[in-house]
């Protein structure tokens, strides 16, 4: 484990400095779901408002090229490719993100904010019929590039 790097000596939050580091080719998938009842389930190909599931992946694609204006130390990339899939499983909506960029910092953010912004969108699409929807299990999946290597969350090949 690093040493956490948004804080300065005197203990104070900062923008990490990447002036010096290194621009290559980064990549990063998160994954997420949302837990829904098996009849909001059918219901989702009627909702009125449209298909939650292409809804939730046009938001989510734009979920990620917003990132840095969402959180407020994250650094504005240049991603060079976003995408999310949304399927059916038993028990809800499963979400994946995959994000990339030749920069000098990954794109971590921008996947992990892919499938959150997925998921709230099905939530905001689908809380009319089921308020008890749950997002749960967003997280890391797999990042490569840039100095501390890769990375693949033990059973995400599973």
């Amino acid at each position: 484990m690093g040493e956490l790097s948004h804080f300065n000596q005197d203990g104070s939050v900062r923008m990490v400095d990447v002036t010096s580091k290194q621009v290559t080719a980064r990549r990063a998938r998160a994954g997420g779901f949302v837990k829904m009842a098996p009849e909001q389930l059918r219901k989702l190909p009627e909702n009125p408002k449209g298909n939650p599931l292409e809804i939730a992946r046009i938001a989510g694609i734009a979920g990620a090229k917003q990132t840095a204006a969402l959180i407020p130390l994250c650094h504005p990339l240049p991603v060079t490719h976003v995408d999310v899939k949304l399927r059916l499983v038993a028990g809800g909506v499963k979400i994946e993100s995959s994000v990339a960029t030749n920069a000098a910092t990954g794109v971590e953010m921008e996947a992990l904010t892919a499938v959150s912004v997925a998921a709230l969108t099905i939530y905001d699409m689908c809380k009319a019929i089921d308020k008890s929807m749950v997002i749960t299990d967003i997280c890391l999946l797999e990042k490569t590039g840039g100095k501390s290597g890769d990375y693949v969350k033990p059973g995400a090949g599973e």
